[in-house]
């Protein structure tokens, strides 16, 4: 590990982390992804240990650590062959629990964050819709302001934990006229009058909850806007960073993970007299493929580093998502190959991880999305901004 990110004190709370991880967690993935509902009780216990508190300042009852410790807890989350119980946890705790960090006045953040950091309340990103996908500014949900309260009327799918969780984060349009300059942000209890939830069937992901969500005239406090109104389209751009190097990080350390489980594979399956990994067709794949991962792996390191010290990283993390998402890709497909008629079964975990493994290039803005948001930096030279406080 490298020191110049890693301290001693990331080193034990990685210890400390994976162990919890083998007790807590292992012994329950298998139904989680069978029956695709992870338990509560699981939710209080990572609240219990702080684990999402480490982004949340302690006067939020969070513990306000830098972001390594977070880079170590998706790592170690990606360790455990459950893309979708990954997921479930990062979507609470970078996707939700962000805007309640960054948005949210003292009064939301009692009744919905200060809960999120205990484990006692789940939470959810509502921004994709059935029309819009990576379209953020075309998205059709408004929310109308008639007195003390706001009317939302609309729909949105793709939404992780939207099934399970006690509030929403929304985005909507309170000002359609302005387009992207007229969305604002809101949380929405899960128990507010006219709000339904339709779970999917994916692909991967299959312990986590993935939703399409309906909104017919739900009635939202005033008091539940985040930040100013017409402002959550900045909000939300300004966040995608976080996410992207999210989802880069989950890839370097998914696809490190399945590239190991290969090698030991591989040190164990003979033919023709000598294991697997003695074949120069094979050894030759396996440097390109780490190759690939520690390139993708030290730049990801070294782009969590600057958004820690507050530089604004929009191109960094794109960039980071885009390529780590496609080696994680490359290796789940290559590490499949080594195990031959074996990395097809169910029984072991390389078909589980080529499942997972398949949703970083789409999630979280497409790769499509992506190379266009960096050649408008690159060609066009444009210039994302923070939001001005």
């Amino acid at each position: 590990m490298q020191s110049m990110y890693f301290t001693e004190e990331h080193q034990l709370f990685r210890a400390s982390l994976k162990d919890f991880l083998q007790k807590e967690v292992v012994p329950h993935i298998d139904k989680w992804e069978e029956t695709g509902t992870i338990e509560r009780f699981i939710w209080k216990k990572f609240g219990d240990m702080g684990y999402f508190g480490l982004a949340t300042p302690e006067q939020d009852g969070g513990l306000g650590l830098d972001l390594f410790y977070t880079v170590v807890l998706l790592e170690e989350l990606q360790k455990i062959n459950s893309g979708g119980f990954a997921a479930a946890i990062w979507a609470h705790a970078y996707l939700a629990m962000t805007h309640l960090n960054k948005e949210a006045d003292s009064f939301v953040k009692e009744k919905y964050l200060r809960p999120s950091v205990d484990g006692d309340k789940i939470g959810c990103l509502c921004v994709s819709e059935p029309f819009g996908g990576s379209d953020v500014a075309a998205m059709r949900t408004t929310a109308v302001k008639e007195g003390d309260f706001y009317t939302l009327n609309g729909s949105k799918t793709f939404i992780t934990n939207g099934v399970y969780a006690d509030y929403m984060i929304v985005a909507a349009k309170t000002a359609p006229e302005l387009g992207n300059k007229g969305i604002s942000i809101f949380v929405v209890d899960r128990q507010s009058k006219g709000v339904t939830a339709n779970k999917l069937n994916k692909l991967g992901w299959r312990a986590s909850d993935t939703a399409e969500l309906a909104f017919d005239n739900v009635k939202i406090p005033v008091e539940n806007l985040m930040g100013d109104e017409n402002m959550g389209f900045s909000y939300i751009m300004e966040h995608f960073s976080l996410e992207r190097l999210i989802m880069g990080i989950n890839a370097h350390a998914r696809a490190e993970h399945v590239l190991e489980y290969a090698l030991q594979y591989m040190s164990e399956r003979e033919a023709f007299g000598k294991s697997i990994n003695k074949f120069q067709a094979l050894r030759h794949r396996v440097a390109d493929l780490y190759g690939d991962i520690d390139m993708c792996k030290e730049y990801n390191y070294s782009v969590a580093n600057r958004l820690d010290k507050g530089q604004y990283v929009v191109k960094e993390a794109t960039i980071s998502k885009l390529k780590s998402t496609k080696v994680a890709d490359k290796v789940a497909y290559e590490c499949l190959q080594f195990l031959g008629g074996y990395g097809y079964i169910e029984d072991y975990p390389m078909a589980r991880n080529f499942r997972d493994s398949r949703l970083g290039p789409i999630g979280g803005g497409t790769s499509e999305i992506l190379r266009e948001i960096i050649a408008k930096i690159v060609i066009d030279k444009k210039e994302y901004k923070p939001v001005k406080v």
